[in-house]
C-alpha cells in the first residue's frame, strides 16, 4: 500500500531524501538543504532509498537522486527483491509507486550522455547538473515541493507502440 505524506510537500519544513553515491555529495546537499529549512534523510544507494521510502513513518516530499547509482557490489537481479540496485531514473520510478505524493529532482554530472541512455524524457522530471550553485539548487526545490507529483507511469517509455508521444526522448 502506498504511504502518505502526513503533511503537505509545501509546509515549512518539508523532508527530503538525498540519494547519491558520493559521500561529499550527500553531505553538500544536506547541509544546503538543512540551511534552507529541510529535514534531510540520505541514502547512498537505490536499495536503501526504498527501504527508506517504505519505512519511514514521517512524510517524504521530496527525492533528490542522482542517475547513476553502481551497486555497492556484485549481485544477481531478482524480481523478487523488493528493494533492488537501480539507477536514478527507475529509482525515482519505484518511489512514486510507493509515496504517491512525492516529488523528485534528478542530479548528474552527465546530462547527455546519462539521460540518452536511461532513454529519460526531457521534461519529465526536474534535472540539475553536478556541480550545482547551491542558490539555483534551493530554488529548484522550492519551486519542485509546489509542484503536482509527477504520475509513475509517465516516466515510463512506451516501447509496445514505438511512438514518442509528445515528449522529445533523449535516445
Amino acid at each position: 500500500m502506498p504511504h502518505s505524506p502526513t503533511s503537505p510537500a509545501h509546509t515549512a519544513n518539508p523532508t527530503v531524501l538525498v540519494v547519491d553515491d558520493d559521500p561529499a555529495m550527500l553531505a553538500l546537499c544536506k547541509k544546503i538543504l538543512e540551511q534552507a529549512g529541510c529535514s534531510v534523510l540520505s541514502a547512498s544507494g537505490s536499495s536503501e532509498a526504498l527501504k527508506l521510502c517504505k519505512g519511514h513513518q514521517g512524510s517524504i516530499d521530496l527525492l533528490v537522486t542522482d542517475l547513476v547509482l553502481p551497486p555497492p557490489e556484485f549481485s544477481f537481479a531478482s524480481s523478487d527483491n523488493e528493494f533492488p540496485h537501480v539507477h536514478g531514473h527507475e529509482l525515482a520510478s519505484r518511489a512514486l509507486r510507493m509515496r504517491t505524493n512525492l516529488r523528485v529532482i534528478l542530479i548528474s554530472g552527465n546530462i547527455e550522455n546519462e539521460l540518452a541512455g536511461y532513454g529519460i524524457r526531457k521534461g519529465t522530471l526536474p534535472f540539475l547538473s553536478k556541480p550545482f550553485d547551491p542558490p539555483a539548487f534551493v530554488s529548484l526545490v522550492k519551486e519542485t515541493l509546489k509542484a503536482s507529483p509527477p504520475n509513475p507511469e509517465s516516466l515510463q517509455k512506451d516501447h509496445s507502440t514505438g511512438t514518442k508521444g509528445a515528449d522529445e526522448w533523449f535516445d
